[in-house]
């Protein structure tokens, strides 16, 4: 997918037909005060990343390169809040 297109909230309402379209081929981040607020996407984008948060793998799934890395990883500093839940 394309870079994303970054709209402040007021231009994105005076011309959603037009970033309407712009969705269909990249998200438009509609901006607030310069924040991101939202993105808008094209409805195919949106399925497809609803079927991909559902998707659950196996331990098989992962080959033996993904495995050496899952094992080589190391937490960050700031996960070390977390250590108690490992008892």
């Amino acid at each position: 997918m394309n870079d994303v297109v970054r709209v402040p909230a007021g231009e994105f309402q005076k011309n959603v037909g037009r970033y309407s379209e712009v969705s269909l081929s990249r998200p438009v981040v509609i901006t607030h005060n310069g924040r991101d607020r939202n993105v808008y996407i094209s409805h195919a984008e949106y399925e497809r990343l609803k079927r991909r948060d559902r998707e659950v793998l196996a331990l098989g799934d992962f080959t033996d390169d993904d495995l050496k890395a899952i094992r080589a990883t190391r937490p960050m500093p700031s996960a070390a809040r977390f250590d108690d839940e490992l008892e």
